[in-house]
């Protein structure tokens, strides 16, 4: 009898708690016994090391991902009759919190090598009404921040950055999040830096910003029952925090062997003869995190039947693009609009990584693909 492989899953959350339980346990216990869980010492303990980590001065924790880019949004003053650019190839919750705000989304397409925002593309949309773009750092690469910063100076335009698939992406040697106004994470479990359970945070070098938003998070008080502004409920809790803690010492390593497994996957997907524009592309100047290894698959369906078949989780991100998503389609865009994005999202395939994926596991995945690339041939 033929014993069946072991799984491979996309992201090994269990490994990863098994590696440090004994650090997670201990933080546990110390929150439950302090009796303080919302916005106590360990959301500001996080606070701090996460603006040290991430090159900033100011970092505010807040309840999710997209929480941060609407509170980003609304701490710049972006609101109803303003347009905001962003990209067709990202989770909906880019153009959720725009909308949240009451401005208009405004799509660019991607550069097809880097699958982040191509400049060239936002220029041609900047309008009078153009309050902001969002650069999305997808899958782990950044996007070209030198010319998008230039863009957003010289239009004097807010520059907000996605960063939550990039945190320790960088761009000429300089950490995403820190170029525009604001950058902002999420730390939803299956990202480099996972809460166990959801979790956001604002990056910013402005005291004036981080500030509004911590207004923003807490029903815009200062003091308890003293509203100064109109607010929200958005708040990291302490437990949540001391987690973040414990995985932000880790996150160095953990990324390095991120990249290590990026590498194994493609030394070995060359050696089997599948081409470079199949293969995900570190571009010069940018330092690539690998929340996801990306490729583009032929057939793409055939391939992740014959992975599944082998027992190996794959994922699609995204297959369907923004403009073609049902709830948007009153913005106006038709197939064909973004047709980089568009070829992105019939092709793309997420393999399996993870810090703690052995080299034995990623030639088991390399393989699979390699025997369908040779059945396949070109994307």
């Amino acid at each position: 009898m033929v014993r069946a492989a072991h799984p491979i899953p996309l992201v090994d959350l269990v490994g990863q708690y098994r590696a440090i339980q004994p650090e997670i346990t201990q933080a546990i216990q110390r929150v439950l016994a302090s009796g303080a869980y919302m916005l106590g010492p360990e959301v500001a303990a996080f606070e701090r090391e996460l603006a040290r980590w991430c090159g900033v001065r100011h970092a505010v924790g807040v309840a999710s991902g997209t929480d941060a880019l609407e509170l980003a949004l609304r701490a710049a003053g972006i609101g109803r009759g303003d347009e905001v650019i962003t990209s067709p190839l990202t989770f909906i919750a880019t153009v959720e919190a725009i909308l949240e705000v009451g401005a208009k989304p405004v799509l660019a397409d991607i550069e097809p090598a880097s699958y982040t925002i191509d400049p060239l593309q936002v220029a041609q949309r900047v309008s009078k009404r153009t309050k902001a773009i969002i650069p999305v750092h997808l899958y782990g690469q950044p996007a070209d921040m030198g010319a998008l910063t230039l863009l957003a100076r010289r239009h004097r335009v807010t520059l907000i950055e996605d960063c939550a698939q990039a945190i320790g992406a960088t761009f000429d040697r300089r950490p995403v999040g820190s170029f525009g106004e604001a950058g902002c994470l999420s730390f939803y479990p299956a990202k480099n830096l996972g809460a166990y359970g959801d979790g956001g945070a604002v990056l910013t070098r402005s005291a004036t910003l981080a500030e509004r938003i911590r207004l923003l998070r807490t029903h815009g008080a200062k003091t308890k029952y003293r509203h100064l502004i109109h607010g929200y409920n958005s708040r990291l809790d302490e437990l949540q925090a001391a987690l973040l803690r414990i995985k932000l010492r880790h996150l160095t390593t953990w990324t390095q062997q991120r990249r290590r497994v990026a590498r194994w996957y493609t030394t070995a997907l060359r050696a089997a003869g599948v081409p470079e524009e199949v293969l995900p592309q570190e571009l010069p100047g940018r330092r690539h995190v690998y929340h996801l290894y990306v490729i583009r698959a032929p057939q793409r369906a055939r391939l992740q039947a014959a992975c599944t078949r082998q027992g190996i989780a794959t994922g699609l991100h995204y297959p369907l693009p923004l403009h073609l998503q049902p709830a948007l389609r009153w913005l106006g865009y038709r197939r064909g609009s973004f047709p980089h994005s568009e070829r992105a999202a019939r092709a793309t395939l997420s393999l399996p990584l993870c810090p703690e994926m052995t080299r034995a596991a990623v030639q088991r995945v390399a393989r699979v693909v390699a025997q369908h690339w040779r059945r396949q041939g070109s994307p």
